[in-house]
């Protein structure tokens, strides 16, 4: 039995949803897979909401808004694609970036509509059902999946996506412009850093332990893993759970 995929769409009140219902009206044939969230502007998917289609089991995700120009609230889908390619960077942490697609379709464009849907339910096809369907097979994965999904409901990477387009086109407070290159190369090592400490969180949420544990859990060298802790300690994340031999173990005091 073949493997038909459940797909996620965000479309635009003014732009993609008016091309989806031309394409409908028009009798233009495309994959029933998609299930349509109508949104006001593709600048208000909040990163979030595809984290938590990916982690309730959506094999793909499309966002779909007006071509960059032809914005309704002038700006918002510049803001999309800013938003987006942040999230496709953390995706691309856990090799899940390739299961989500931002494109624009005009109210014009029924047929592009179409072809964009085809194109990508054919290539969700050949990358197979999403692992966390398999969730209690994969806890490795979908530990990761949620640590993407609370660093992007942290503060401080939402924070600098939300000035982005300022800081890179204008001027921040001390009158210094940051170029696109190197605001990328900052963002990147946020992005790195922050998944790291809230996988930290998440393998110490129940169970103090030790540096070297957690390093052996999360693959990375125990020198990095203390580094975070140190970080993770000074926002009053994580504490001491005990010392056994001289050796401390670390526990999560994060709310919720």
């Amino acid at each position: 039995m073949s493997f038909e995929p459940k797909i996620l769409g965000f479309l635009c009140n003014w732009c993609s949803y008016a091309g989806a219902d031309l394409a409908g009206v028009s009798r233009i044939q495309y994959p029933t897979n998609i299930r349509v969230i109508r949104v006001m502007c593709s600048g208000r998917v909040d990163p979030s909401f595809v984290a938590d289609a990916f982690i309730n089991g959506i094999d793909g995700v499309l966002v779909l808004g007006c071509h960059l120009g032809d914005c309704h609230y002038l700006t918002g889908n510049y803001e999309a694609e800013i938003k987006m390619k942040a999230l496709s960077k953390l995706l691309a942490l856990i090799d899940f970036s390739n299961r989500m697609r931002l494109d624009w379709v005009s109210a014009s464009e029924g047929n592009k509509f179409a072809q964009i849907v085809s194109e990508f339910t054919n290539h969700i096809q050949k990358l197979g059902p999403s692992p966390l369907k398999e969730k209690q097979k994969k806890p490795e994965f979908f530990d990761s999946l949620q640590a993407v999904k609370n660093v992007l409901d942290d503060s401080r990477l939402r924070g600098l996506i939300a000035r982005q387009r300022e800081l890179v086109t204008d001027e921040n407070v001390y009158g210094e412009q940051i170029s696109a290159e190197r605001f990328d190369i900052l963002i990147n090592d946020v992005i790195r850093n922050e998944f790291i400490r809230h996988k930290i969180i998440i393998k110490i949420k129940e169970k103090g332990k030790s540096v070297p544990t957690i390093a052996n859990e999360i693959n990375i060298k125990a020198s990095e893993v203390l580094e975070h802790i140190v970080v993770l300690r000074a926002r009053g994340l994580v504490d001491v759970a005990e010392i056994n031999e001289e050796i401390p173990t670390f526990i999560s005091i994060m709310g919720g």
